[in-house]
Protein backbone atom coordinates (compact mmCIF):
# COMPACT_ATOMS: atom_id res chain seq x y z
CA UNK A 1 0.00 0.00 0.00
CA UNK A 2 2.88 2.30 0.85
CA UNK A 3 4.45 1.35 -2.46
CA UNK A 4 1.23 2.22 -4.29
CA UNK A 5 1.15 5.55 -2.51
CA UNK A 6 4.70 6.29 -3.57
CA UNK A 7 3.90 5.31 -7.15
CA UNK A 8 0.85 7.60 -7.18
CA UNK A 9 2.91 10.40 -5.72
CA UNK A 10 5.60 9.90 -8.37
CA UNK A 11 3.02 9.82 -11.15
CA UNK A 12 1.35 12.91 -9.76
CA UNK A 13 4.71 14.65 -9.62
CA UNK A 14 5.45 13.69 -13.24
CA UNK A 15 2.03 14.87 -14.36
CA UNK A 16 2.60 18.15 -12.55
CA UNK A 17 5.99 18.53 -14.23
CA UNK A 18 4.36 17.78 -17.60
CA UNK A 19 1.61 20.33 -17.01
CA UNK A 20 4.13 22.95 -15.95
CA UNK A 21 6.20 22.26 -19.09
CA UNK A 22 3.06 22.46 -21.24
CA UNK A 23 1.99 25.73 -19.64
CA UNK A 24 5.51 27.07 -20.15
CA UNK A 25 5.33 26.13 -23.85
CA UNK A 26 1.93 27.79 -24.13
CA UNK A 27 3.27 30.92 -22.44
CA UNK A 28 6.22 30.91 -24.85
CA UNK A 29 3.91 30.59 -27.84
CA UNK A 30 1.73 33.39 -26.47
CA UNK A 31 4.77 35.63 -26.16
CA UNK A 32 5.81 34.85 -29.76
CA UNK A 33 2.27 35.51 -30.96
CA UNK A 34 2.10 38.79 -29.04
CA UNK A 35 5.47 39.83 -30.44
CA UNK A 36 4.28 38.96 -33.94
CA UNK A 37 1.11 41.00 -33.47
CA UNK A 38 3.14 43.92 -32.15
CA UNK A 39 5.45 43.60 -35.15
CA UNK A 40 2.49 43.54 -37.56
CA UNK A 41 0.96 46.60 -35.88
CA UNK A 42 4.28 48.48 -35.90
CA UNK A 43 5.00 47.68 -39.55
CA UNK A 44 1.43 48.56 -40.53
CA UNK A 45 1.75 51.90 -38.73
CA UNK A 46 5.02 52.77 -40.46
CA UNK A 47 3.71 51.74 -43.88
CA UNK A 48 0.47 53.64 -43.32
CA UNK A 49 2.40 56.83 -42.60
CA UNK A 50 4.31 56.47 -45.89
CA UNK A 51 1.01 56.05 -47.75
CA UNK A 52 -0.57 59.01 -45.94
CA UNK A 53 -0.41 61.28 -49.00
CA UNK A 54 -2.49 58.92 -51.13
CA UNK A 55 -4.85 58.29 -48.18
CA UNK A 56 -5.54 62.03 -47.93
CA UNK A 57 -6.16 62.14 -51.68
CA UNK A 58 -8.60 59.23 -51.32
CA UNK A 59 -10.50 61.03 -48.54
CA UNK A 60 -10.64 64.24 -50.59
CA UNK A 61 -11.86 62.51 -53.76
CA UNK A 62 -14.78 60.52 -52.32
CA UNK A 63 -17.20 63.18 -50.96
CA UNK A 64 -17.83 64.59 -54.44
CA UNK A 65 -19.56 61.36 -55.41
CA UNK A 66 -22.42 62.00 -52.96
CA UNK A 67 -22.97 65.67 -53.81
CA UNK A 68 -26.42 66.21 -55.32
CA UNK A 69 -28.12 63.18 -53.78
CA UNK A 70 -30.89 63.24 -51.17
CA UNK A 71 -29.65 63.36 -47.57
CA UNK A 72 -31.07 59.93 -46.77
CA UNK A 73 -28.99 58.38 -49.59
CA UNK A 74 -25.64 59.87 -48.54
CA UNK A 75 -24.62 57.31 -45.90
CA UNK A 76 -25.85 54.31 -47.95
CA UNK A 77 -23.76 55.55 -50.90
CA UNK A 78 -20.69 56.00 -48.69
CA UNK A 79 -21.32 52.52 -47.28
CA UNK A 80 -21.52 50.98 -50.75
CA UNK A 81 -18.27 52.68 -51.78
CA UNK A 82 -16.56 51.59 -48.52
CA UNK A 83 -17.59 47.96 -49.06
CA UNK A 84 -16.33 48.16 -52.64
CA UNK A 85 -13.06 49.64 -51.38
CA UNK A 86 -12.61 46.88 -48.81
CA UNK A 87 -13.37 44.26 -51.48
CA UNK A 88 -10.83 45.91 -53.79
CA UNK A 89 -8.11 45.79 -51.16
CA UNK A 90 -8.69 42.39 -49.55
CA UNK A 91 -9.97 40.24 -52.41
CA UNK A 92 -8.04 41.66 -55.36
CA UNK A 93 -5.19 43.98 -54.48
CA UNK A 94 -3.73 42.14 -51.49
CA UNK A 95 -3.35 38.76 -53.27
CA UNK A 96 -2.26 40.53 -56.46
CA UNK A 97 0.40 42.56 -54.61
CA UNK A 98 1.80 39.46 -52.91
CA UNK A 99 1.75 37.42 -56.12
CA UNK A 100 3.29 40.15 -58.26
CA UNK A 101 5.93 40.88 -55.61
CA UNK A 102 6.87 37.20 -55.50
CA UNK A 103 6.57 36.13 -59.16
CA UNK A 104 6.32 39.17 -61.45
CA UNK A 105 7.69 42.34 -59.82
CA UNK A 106 8.34 43.74 -63.30
CA UNK A 107 4.55 44.02 -63.86
CA UNK A 108 3.87 46.33 -60.90
CA UNK A 109 5.13 49.55 -62.53
CA UNK A 110 3.20 49.29 -65.83
CA UNK A 111 0.01 48.39 -63.96
CA UNK A 112 0.46 51.39 -61.67
CA UNK A 113 1.09 53.61 -64.69
CA UNK A 114 -2.11 52.35 -66.30
CA UNK A 115 -3.95 53.24 -63.11
CA UNK A 116 -2.22 56.62 -63.02
CA UNK A 117 -3.42 57.35 -66.55
CA UNK A 118 -6.97 56.52 -65.45
CA UNK A 119 -6.70 58.98 -62.54
CA UNK A 120 -5.42 61.66 -64.93
CA UNK A 121 -8.39 61.00 -67.21
CA UNK A 122 -10.93 61.14 -64.35
CA UNK A 123 -9.51 64.38 -62.96
CA UNK A 124 -9.11 66.05 -66.36
CA UNK A 125 -12.68 65.11 -67.23
CA UNK A 126 -13.88 67.06 -64.17
CA UNK A 127 -11.84 70.08 -65.26
CA UNK A 128 -13.31 69.76 -68.76
CA UNK A 129 -16.80 69.57 -67.28
CA UNK A 130 -16.20 72.77 -65.28
CA UNK A 131 -14.81 74.69 -68.26
CA UNK A 132 -17.11 73.36 -71.00
CA UNK A 133 -20.27 72.00 -69.33
CA UNK A 134 -22.28 71.46 -72.54
CA UNK A 135 -19.54 69.49 -74.31
CA UNK A 136 -18.85 67.57 -71.09
CA UNK A 137 -22.49 66.45 -70.86
CA UNK A 138 -22.32 65.19 -74.44
CA UNK A 139 -19.07 63.37 -73.64
CA UNK A 140 -20.61 61.74 -70.56
CA UNK A 141 -23.70 60.65 -72.48
CA UNK A 142 -21.49 59.18 -75.18
CA UNK A 143 -19.33 57.40 -72.62
CA UNK A 144 -21.96 56.13 -70.18
CA UNK A 145 -25.29 56.45 -71.90
CA UNK A 146 -28.12 58.38 -70.28
CA UNK A 147 -29.03 57.41 -66.74
CA UNK A 148 -32.58 56.14 -66.79
CA UNK A 149 -33.49 57.08 -63.22
CA UNK A 150 -32.11 58.10 -59.84
CA UNK A 151 -31.05 54.53 -59.02
CA UNK A 152 -29.15 54.22 -62.30
CA UNK A 153 -27.41 57.54 -61.61
CA UNK A 154 -26.47 56.38 -58.11
CA UNK A 155 -25.15 53.09 -59.49
CA UNK A 156 -23.01 54.98 -62.01
CA UNK A 157 -21.59 57.26 -59.31
CA UNK A 158 -20.82 54.34 -56.99
CA UNK A 159 -19.21 52.38 -59.82
CA UNK A 160 -17.06 55.38 -60.79
CA UNK A 161 -16.05 55.95 -57.15
CA UNK A 162 -15.06 52.30 -56.68
CA UNK A 163 -13.00 52.37 -59.88
CA UNK A 164 -11.16 55.49 -58.69
CA UNK A 165 -10.73 53.95 -55.25
CA UNK A 166 -9.24 50.84 -56.87
CA UNK A 167 -6.43 52.89 -58.40
CA UNK A 168 -5.74 54.85 -55.22
CA UNK A 169 -5.91 51.63 -53.16
CA UNK A 170 -3.47 49.96 -55.55
CA UNK A 171 -1.03 52.81 -54.97
CA UNK A 172 -1.52 52.51 -51.18
CA UNK A 173 -0.89 48.76 -51.25
CA UNK A 174 2.16 49.18 -53.50
CA UNK A 175 3.65 51.82 -51.17
CA UNK A 176 2.92 49.59 -48.19
CA UNK A 177 4.54 46.56 -49.81
CA UNK A 178 7.61 48.59 -50.78
CA UNK A 179 7.93 49.91 -47.21
CA UNK A 180 7.97 46.45 -45.62
CA UNK A 181 11.29 44.86 -44.65
CA UNK A 182 12.12 41.37 -45.79
CA UNK A 183 9.96 38.89 -43.93
CA UNK A 184 7.72 35.89 -44.27
CA UNK A 185 4.88 35.72 -46.75
CA UNK A 186 2.29 35.58 -43.95
CA UNK A 187 3.78 38.54 -42.13
CA UNK A 188 3.53 40.67 -45.27
CA UNK A 189 -0.03 39.45 -45.86
CA UNK A 190 -1.01 40.33 -42.28
CA UNK A 191 0.49 43.83 -42.51
CA UNK A 192 -1.22 44.50 -45.86
CA UNK A 193 -4.54 43.32 -44.43
CA UNK A 194 -4.20 45.55 -41.35
CA UNK A 195 -3.34 48.56 -43.52
CA UNK A 196 -6.23 47.80 -45.89
CA UNK A 197 -8.85 47.59 -43.15
CA UNK A 198 -7.45 50.46 -41.09
CA UNK A 199 -7.19 52.88 -44.00
CA UNK A 200 -10.65 51.99 -45.30
CA UNK A 201 -12.22 52.59 -41.89
CA UNK A 202 -10.32 55.86 -41.44
CA UNK A 203 -11.08 57.22 -44.92
CA UNK A 204 -14.75 56.32 -45.15
CA UNK A 205 -15.46 57.05 -41.49
CA UNK A 206 -14.08 60.54 -42.14
CA UNK A 207 -16.09 60.85 -45.34
CA UNK A 208 -19.29 59.84 -43.53
CA UNK A 209 -18.65 62.53 -40.91
CA UNK A 210 -18.04 65.13 -43.61
CA UNK A 211 -21.17 64.42 -45.65
CA UNK A 212 -23.42 64.32 -42.57
CA UNK A 213 -21.92 67.38 -40.89
CA UNK A 214 -24.67 69.64 -42.27
CA UNK A 215 -27.37 67.41 -40.75
CA UNK A 216 -25.55 67.58 -37.43
CA UNK A 217 -25.48 71.37 -37.83
CA UNK A 218 -29.26 71.47 -38.37
CA UNK A 219 -29.77 69.43 -35.20
CA UNK A 220 -27.47 71.74 -33.24
CA UNK A 221 -29.18 74.85 -34.60
CA UNK A 222 -32.51 73.49 -33.38
CA UNK A 223 -31.27 73.19 -29.80
CA UNK A 224 -33.85 74.77 -27.45
CA UNK A 225 -31.68 75.16 -24.36
CA UNK A 226 -31.67 78.70 -22.95
CA UNK A 227 -28.27 78.32 -21.31
CA UNK A 228 -25.08 79.93 -22.56
CA UNK A 229 -23.87 76.53 -23.72
CA UNK A 230 -27.12 76.01 -25.68
CA UNK A 231 -26.64 79.37 -27.39
CA UNK A 232 -23.08 78.42 -28.28
CA UNK A 233 -24.26 75.08 -29.74
CA UNK A 234 -26.92 76.84 -31.85
CA UNK A 235 -24.36 79.32 -33.18
CA UNK A 236 -21.92 76.54 -34.06
CA UNK A 237 -24.72 74.58 -35.77
CA UNK A 238 -25.77 77.55 -37.91
CA UNK A 239 -22.13 78.17 -38.88
CA UNK A 240 -21.77 74.50 -39.79
CA UNK A 241 -24.88 74.56 -41.99
CA UNK A 242 -23.74 77.72 -43.77
CA UNK A 243 -20.14 76.62 -44.15
CA UNK A 244 -20.53 73.01 -45.33
CA UNK A 245 -21.62 73.73 -48.95
CA UNK A 246 -18.53 75.86 -49.48
CA UNK A 247 -16.34 73.32 -47.73
CA UNK A 248 -17.68 70.52 -49.93
CA UNK A 249 -16.98 72.58 -53.06
CA UNK A 250 -13.42 73.21 -51.89
CA UNK A 251 -13.05 69.51 -51.09
CA UNK A 252 -14.34 68.59 -54.57
CA UNK A 253 -11.72 70.88 -56.12
CA UNK A 254 -9.00 69.38 -53.92
CA UNK A 255 -10.19 65.87 -54.82
CA UNK A 256 -10.03 66.62 -58.54
CA UNK A 257 -6.59 68.19 -58.19
CA UNK A 258 -5.48 65.20 -56.11
CA UNK A 259 -6.45 62.72 -58.83
CA UNK A 260 -4.53 64.71 -61.42
CA UNK A 261 -1.34 65.21 -59.42
CA UNK A 262 -1.29 61.68 -57.99
CA UNK A 263 -1.89 60.23 -61.47
CA UNK A 264 0.76 62.49 -62.98
CA UNK A 265 3.20 61.60 -60.21
CA UNK A 266 2.70 57.89 -60.84
CA UNK A 267 3.42 58.40 -64.55
CA UNK A 268 6.50 60.54 -63.89
CA UNK A 269 7.97 57.96 -61.48
CA UNK A 270 7.12 55.17 -63.91
CA UNK A 271 8.96 56.92 -66.73
CA UNK A 272 11.99 57.29 -64.46
CA UNK A 273 11.89 53.53 -63.84
CA UNK A 274 12.00 52.91 -67.59
CA UNK A 275 15.01 55.16 -68.16
CA UNK A 276 13.18 58.39 -69.05
CA UNK A 277 13.97 60.62 -66.05
CA UNK A 278 14.01 63.97 -67.87
CA UNK A 279 10.51 65.11 -66.83
CA UNK A 280 11.04 64.05 -63.22
CA UNK A 281 14.44 65.73 -63.09
CA UNK A 282 13.04 68.96 -64.56
CA UNK A 283 10.22 69.06 -61.99
CA UNK A 284 12.67 68.34 -59.17
CA UNK A 285 15.09 71.05 -60.35
CA UNK A 286 12.34 73.69 -60.47
CA UNK A 287 11.06 72.59 -57.04
CA UNK A 288 14.53 72.79 -55.48
CA UNK A 289 15.12 76.22 -57.04
CA UNK A 290 11.81 77.52 -55.70
CA UNK A 291 12.53 76.06 -52.26
CA UNK A 292 15.96 77.73 -52.13
CA UNK A 293 14.35 81.18 -51.98
CA UNK A 294 11.45 80.24 -49.71
CA UNK A 295 13.34 80.35 -46.40
CA UNK A 296 11.53 78.56 -43.58
CA UNK A 297 8.76 77.45 -45.99
CA UNK A 298 11.23 75.59 -48.21
CA UNK A 299 9.76 72.14 -47.57
CA UNK A 300 6.18 73.23 -48.26
CA UNK A 301 7.16 75.16 -51.39
CA UNK A 302 9.16 72.22 -52.76
CA UNK A 303 6.19 69.89 -52.23
CA UNK A 304 3.76 72.35 -53.85
CA UNK A 305 5.95 72.86 -56.90
CA UNK A 306 6.49 69.11 -57.27
CA UNK A 307 2.72 68.52 -57.01
CA UNK A 308 2.07 71.29 -59.54
CA UNK A 309 4.59 69.80 -61.99
CA UNK A 310 3.06 66.33 -61.62
CA UNK A 311 -0.37 67.93 -62.04
CA UNK A 312 0.61 69.55 -65.35
CA UNK A 313 1.81 66.18 -66.63
CA UNK A 314 -1.41 64.56 -65.43
CA UNK A 315 -3.57 67.27 -66.99
CA UNK A 316 -1.83 66.87 -70.36
CA UNK A 317 -2.23 63.08 -70.32
CA UNK A 318 -5.84 63.30 -69.17
CA UNK A 319 -6.71 65.88 -71.83
CA UNK A 320 -5.26 63.58 -74.50
CA UNK A 321 -7.29 60.64 -73.17
CA UNK A 322 -10.67 62.43 -73.26
CA UNK A 323 -11.08 62.33 -77.09
CA UNK A 324 -9.57 58.83 -77.23
CA UNK A 325 -12.18 57.67 -74.73
CA UNK A 326 -15.02 59.49 -76.52
CA UNK A 327 -14.30 58.31 -80.06
CA UNK A 328 -12.49 54.98 -79.60
CA UNK A 329 -12.81 53.32 -76.19
CA UNK A 330 -16.39 54.28 -75.27
CA UNK A 331 -17.98 53.27 -78.62
CA UNK A 332 -16.11 49.95 -78.53
CA UNK A 333 -17.20 49.31 -74.93
CA UNK A 334 -20.84 50.26 -75.63
CA UNK A 335 -20.91 47.99 -78.68
CA UNK A 336 -19.56 45.12 -76.59
CA UNK A 337 -22.18 45.79 -73.91
CA UNK A 338 -24.99 45.73 -76.52
CA UNK A 339 -23.70 42.45 -77.89
CA UNK A 340 -23.67 40.94 -74.42
CA UNK A 341 -27.24 42.13 -73.80
CA UNK A 342 -28.41 40.57 -77.06
CA UNK A 343 -26.65 37.33 -76.25
CA UNK A 344 -28.29 37.25 -72.82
Amino acid sequence: MVRDGRRCAQEGFLVSIGLIALLDDIAGLAKVAAASLDDVAAQAGRAGVKAAGVVIDDAAVTPRYVVGFAAERELPIVGRIALGSLRNKLLFLLPAALALGAFAPWAITPLLMLGGAYLCYEGSEKVYEALFPHQAHAHEAQRDGAAGNAQALEDQKVSSAIKTDFILSAEIMAITLAALPEGSFWMKAAVLAVVAVGITVAVYGGVALIVKADDAGVAMAGNTSRSAFGSLVRGFGRALVKGMPGFLKILAIVGTAAMIWVGGGILVHGLETYGLPEIGHAIHAVAVQAASVAGPLAGIVEWLVTAAGSGLVGLAVGAALIPITSFVLAPAWNSLARLRMRAA
